[in-house]
Formats: structure tokens, C-alpha cells, sequence
């Protein structure tokens, strides 16, 4: 498979259409790989070219057949049409049609048409040449993007221009409106996913033909019309009323308010105050039920405020830098309402997709992939509590009952994850309670089983996810938190403190086993974890705040 892509962008390798041209071919080069197929790429940057205006004199048609009497780049150009099984024509609107500089080297193809007159078969009625050169089973894709918040009704112009060359059904078009954004690193997240629909597309092409559903997902837009529009006017930084020029500062604020999804309403409103320190400038984002707007005189009162360098926050949003990362360096600091930071994703994250307080991620710590679905610590807890408080009662019965409980509890995992945890624990109690049935005296026997419980919870401190990170991370953006050094860190600590209570809860269940209270010792050991949940409960939106409100560097 021979590929030629015609880059017709003034702007050459920093076109944002490029963007799109780039992750096709990505699709279309893994696509060829799946199958062997061999793959070779061509790519012309019109910017780099020199090739001039036609003369129209027809020399190409009865002075030298073929050949342009202009000595330029033209003739390269020709060549690698030939050599092309495929050819992506890449470029963004100008005026409704194709940049200059590219309708020049369409306007030159002419040498690569015979001069007579037949009928054009795509559209009867119309005057056409026939090609000088065998094209068959040639094919064409045409990609752009455009400033308009939609593609829709501003490509008239350009579906005429490839419909006369191609034919109305010889090509494949995709025509992407907000073509801005992609230059937006702040606004990465999203159009990285449209991109991702992109690159789909491109594989699907190179298999065949591009599926119904990813030709609607390259129809949606970015971001609905309202919010597009109001961001790209913001963008030139001029005032609307008076036409002057406003503060960085201000416009990013502005932007940012821009995106607040008034969905996420929370059923009171809220007020983000935005102090950035290097600049000593502070606005104020108010959030209300009917969308946003910016206060800049601080007249409002504030419930969540956040004090920043601006640089440090133009990181965060570009995704240069984890926000939670940058808490934890204490580079900013957060005073006020902290449960705004923890729904930062509902607040400012874009359709189609979330963006994390400080930029998101696909992968769990240190490159572990857990999978999607939630993980559930009850599911693990259960063999373990019912081991407990029945062997207190009866040691028969509470081996029968923990046995039973190891075989039953994988019945759950039709609606969960199981983790290593859940298997260890199933494989653990069954042990323990197997030993009691054979005989092993139980007063030994359950000291153990809390000694194993408390070296299972201690010992994933020193891994690289905390036990209790993977069933806490389905509150914080499932896998994405396990990139969040604060979430990490807190849920280190709260491990630990579990390992602790349950490595001392031997030495007590053993001498209480030896008493007359020994049917009730498995409830007993129930009522320090009670104390222990509500302090994590507690510990986790405690620790959180504290580093939030640090000092600065």
C-alpha cells in the first residue's frame, strides 16, 4: 500500500488539520501491520514547495502533451500521484474552498488529463477530460478542519471542487468544525479523543471501509456551538465592549469558566476564587444552576479559593503537569470548600470525556492495568467476618460456615472485579478453617488468621497500590487515581493503620480466647474496625485538605 499525503497548509507540520492526517495514517499503518501488508508513506508539505500559479496556455495539451512548460516542483508532485495507491489530501478552510497555495497545485494537474470533451459520468451534464494516465483503482481521502464551531453547510465549496476531480461518491471525506482547538493544549483531553476517533477511522479505511458508528462519532462536535463560540472569542484577548486588550491572567479565567458544565449543579452555588500569586491578579468563577461567569472587583464571597502561580496552573490545565502532583510539591495551595477539587472532573470536564483536576490518565500506577468495573472490599471482607464470629461460637460450625462462605462469595463477582486480595482471602479462610475441622486447636487457629489478615494489609504498603487504593479508587475516577500522588499517599497511611490494628489483634484474641467470653470474641475484634471505619472516613478528607493548604514554595 503506497500513501500520499498532500500537507496543503500554509502552516505545514503546526496545521492542526496535520493533527488529524497524522493519527490516520496511524490507524491506516497498524491496520497494514495487523495483516502484514506492506506499507509505504509519502508526505508533501505544499509550504516547502515552490510551485506556481498555472498559465493556462495548454502547452501540457498540444505543444509538449504531458508536460508543463513551467519548470518547478509540479513535476514531483505528479510523480508521486502516479506512484499512489492512496492519497490524503490534507488542509484546513480558507474562504469556503482550499488554501491558495493548494488550489494552484490543483489548478497544475492538468497535464494529467487528456484534452478531449466527454461526459462527465459522476454528473451528468457536465464537461470533463479524460485522464492521460490509468487511475483506476485509485482512492481518495480529503481531510480538514475549519474555525466554524461545525463542519456542516461550509464545505459546499470543497465537496463541488473533489466531486468534479473524484467523482461524488470517489472519496472520503472528514471535515472536523473547532479545527482551533487542537492547538489548545489545555483542551488536549477532548480533542485527543476525537483524535482517537480519527486514528479508528483511519484503521477501519485501511481494512475496508469507515463503520456508520465512527463516522458519527467524527460528526459530533468538540464542544456544543455556545461554548465553542464563547471560547474562541475570549481567545483574542480584546474586550468585547470597549475593544481593549485584557489581562492573560483574566482570558485564561474567563476560559476556564467557559468550560464549567452547569449540569454538575450541585443545588447550591458555588464561588472559585483564583489568586495567582506571581501576577497578584485574582478573579472569582461564579457556578450557578444556569452556567457561569467571572467577577472580577471580588464582590462575591468565595468558597473554594485557590492561590497560584499562573504558570503553574497554565501547566496543570495543559496537562504538563498532574495537578494533584502539584499539590503534593505544595506548588499551589487550596483554602475553602475542598470537595470542589475532588469533583474537578464534573465541574470543568469536557463532553465526550473527563479531565482530571490536574490531568488524567489511562494507565494505574507504575503501568498496572486493572480492568474497568468495580472492585468491592465487602466481597473480600465477607469470608473473613464470617470465619470470625462464628468460630468464637462453635468450631465445627464456624469451619463449615467459613468454608461455605469461601464457596459462595465468587458468586459475586458477576457484577465485581476480583482483585488478588479477594482470592487471597477465599484461599486464606479456607485454609484456616480447614485446619480447625482437622483438628488444629482454635485458639491457635484464629490468633492466626488475624496475624494473616494484618501481614496481608501491611505487606501492600510496601508495593507499588496499597490494599486499600483498589477498592478506594472506584470513588475517585476509578483507575485514573491511582496516578494521584495524594490519593496514593493517603491510602498508604490508612493501609498501614489497618495492617497495625489487625498484626495487634492476635496477641489480645489469644489470651481471650482462653476465657469465658471466647463465644463473643469474634464480635468483640468487631468493634475497634468500627472505630477504625470512622476515622477513615474521616482521615480521607482530613489529609487531603491539610496538604492542600501547605505553604507555598
Amino acid at each position: 500500500m503506497k500513501i500520499l499525503v498532500i500537507n496543503g497548509s500554509p502552516k505545514g507540520d503546526n496545521s492542526n488539520t496535520y493533527k488529524l492526517t497524522k493519527a490516520f495514517l496511524t490507524g491506516m499503518r497498524e491496520s497494514a501491520e495487523a495483516v502484514k501488508e506492506a506499507f509505504e508513506t509519502e508526505e508533501l508539505q505544499l509550504s516547502r514547495m515552490h510551485i506556481r500559479p498555472c498559465l493556462g496556455c495548454f502547452s501540457c495539451w498540444n505543444k509538449t502533451p504531458g508536460s508543463c512548460c513551467i519548470q518547478d516542483d509540479m513535476q514531483q508532485v505528479i510523480s508521486k500521484l502516479l506512484w499512489a495507491d492512496i492519497t490524503i489530501w490534507s488542509f484546513p478552510l480558507y474562504y469556503y474552498t482550499v488554501p491558495g497555495g493548494l488550489k494552484n497545485l490543483i489548478d497544475r494537474q492538468l497535464p494529467m488529463l487528456l484534452p478531449f470533451m466527454v461526459e462527465n459520468e459522476a454528473r451528468p451534464g457536465n464537461g470533463s477530460h479524460p485522464a492521460r494516465y490509468d487511475m483506476s483503482g485509485k482512492r481518495t481521502v480529503v481531510i480538514s478542519t475549519c474555525g466554524f464551531y461545525t463542519a456542516e453547510g461550509n464545505y459546499d465549496g470543497v465537496y463541488s471542487l473533489f466531486d468534479h476531480i473524484c467523482g461524488k461518491d470517489g472519496y472520503t471525506s472528514i471535515f472536523c468544525g473547532q479545527g482551533e482547538l487542537f492547538r489548545v493544549p489545555e483542551l488536549a483531553q477532548r480533542t485527543d479523543e476525537y483524535l482517537g476517533y480519527v486514528k479508528e477511522a483511519g484503521s477501519e479505511y485501511g481494512a475496508g471501509g469507515i463503520s456508520p458508528e465512527t463516522g458519527e462519532k467524527l460528526n459530533q462536535l468538540l464542544y456544543p456551538r455556545e461554548v465553542f463560540e464563547r471560547w474562541a472569542d475570549l481567545s483574542w484577548g480584546i474586550d468585547r465592549q470597549n475593544g481593549e486588550k485584557e489581562s492573560d491572567a483574566l482570558v485564561f479565567t474567563r476560559q476556564m469558566a467557559v468550560l464549567y458544565r452547569k449540569e454538575s449543579y450541585s443545588g447550591r452555588e458555588q464561588v472559585l476564587e483564583m489568586y495567582y500569586t506571581d501576577i497578584d491578579e485574582c478573579y472569582q468563577i461564579v457556578m450557578g444552576k444556569e452556567g457561569s461567569r467571572v467577577v472580577t472587583d471580588g464582590s462575591v464571597t468565595a468558597t473554594t479559593r485557590i492561590e497560584t502561580p499562573l504558570s503553574v496552573w497554565r501547566s496543570i490545565a495543559a496537562g504538563e503537569i498532574r495537578g494533584d502532583e502539584a499539590l503534593m510539591k505544595q506548588l499551589y495551595r487550596v483554602k475553602g470548600d475542598f470537595s470542589l477539587m475532588l469533583r474537578w472532573d464534573d465541574y470543568f470536564g469536557g463532553p465526550g470525556g473527563r479531565r482530571g483536576e490536574a490531568g488524567s490518565g489511562s494507565k494505574a500506577a507504575g503501568g498496572i492495568h486493572i480492568p474497568p468495573g468495580e472492585t468491592n472490599m465487602s466481597i473480600m471482607l465477607i469470608p473473613w467476618t464470617a470465619f470470625w464470629i462464628a468460630m468464637g461460637m462453635n468450631d465445627t460450625a464456624g469451619s463449615l460456615i467459613g468454608i461455605g462462605a469461601c464457596l459462595l462469595v465468587p458468586l459475586l463477582f458477576y457484577r465485581n472485579k476480583k482483585t488478588l486480595y479477594d482470592i487471597l482471602s477465599g484461599t486464606l479462610v479456607g485454609g484456616f478453617a480447614l485446619a480447625a475441622l482437622l483438628g488444629a486447636p482454635v485458639r491457635i487457629i484464629l490468633p492466626l488468621s488475624y496475624l494473616a489478615f494484618g501481614i496481608m494489609w501491611t505487606v501492600t504498603c510496601l508495593g507499588k497500590i496499597p490494599l486499600t487504593a483498589h477498592y478506594s479508587m472506584n470513588q475517585y475516577n476509578g483507575e485514573d487515581a491511582l496516578l494521584n500522588p495524594l490519593f496514593m499517599k493517603t491510602n498508604r497511611i490508612l493501609t498501614l493503620l489497618w495492617g497495625i490494628l489487625y498484626l495487634l489483634t492476635p496477641v489480645w484474641t489469644y489470651y481471650l480466647m482462653g476465657t469465658r467470653i471466647k463465644p463473643f470474641v469474634g464480635a468483640l475484634n468487631s468493634v475497634a474496625p468500627v472505630f477504625m471505619g470512622i476515622f477513615t472516613v474521616w482521615f480521607q478528607r482530613w489529609y487531603p485538605m491539610k496538604v492542600a493548604r501547605g505553604k507555598l514554595n
